[in-house]
């Protein structure tokens, strides 16, 4: 099955793993089990923004990590965040939440990643769809992405 985000990576040439699984249950646990990529390096992507609605970002957090909303809106120089509404996060993205991913979304917005992540080489991310994982290497993430690299993961 071939995804805007899938398109997105072979348009820039990144090589890429694809696991699809029968998405019975949301969340990195269930994709991680699914797919057999430890939860530390499943990517979880959020759609987040300031308080007021204004600002939007995705954050990626590890699967067994949440994001610490004080720690974030420091990182970015702002008062407050919060997780955007499932409708905000979908028209954004034009991705259904369970299978929203940063790769080939309708809006392009900047990115904040969990630091803790750059430990790996390789990290598991979704690819645009319920059920579609891809594996790609961190370097190649960053680069396409490029984005703001801050510890945000609650304690």
């Amino acid at each position: 099955m071939k995804t805007r985000g899938i398109e997105f990576l072979e348009k820039n040439r990144v090589e890429h793993k694809v696991f699809t699984y029968d998405h019975k249950v949301k969340g990195a646990e269930f994709a991680a089990e699914q797919t057999g990529i430890e939860l530390e390096r499943m990517i979880k992507t959020l759609v987040v923004c300031d308080v007021r609605g204004k600002d939007f970002y995705f954050v990626l957090m590890p699967g067994d990590k949440s994001v610490d909303m004080k720690k974030l809106a420091k990182c970015l120089g702002k008062k407050k965040m919060r997780m955007s509404t499932v409708q905000e996060a979908q028209k954004l993205t034009n991705y259904l939440v369970g299978g929203i991913s940063p790769f080939g979304a309708k809006t392009k917005l900047p990115v904040v990643m969990e630091k803790s992540l750059e430990q790996f080489e390789k990290v598991g991310i979704n690819g645009g769809g319920r059920g579609i994982i891809v594996e790609i290497s961190l370097n190649d993430l960053k680069s396409l992405l490029n984005p703001e690299v801050c510890e945000v993961a609650k304690s």
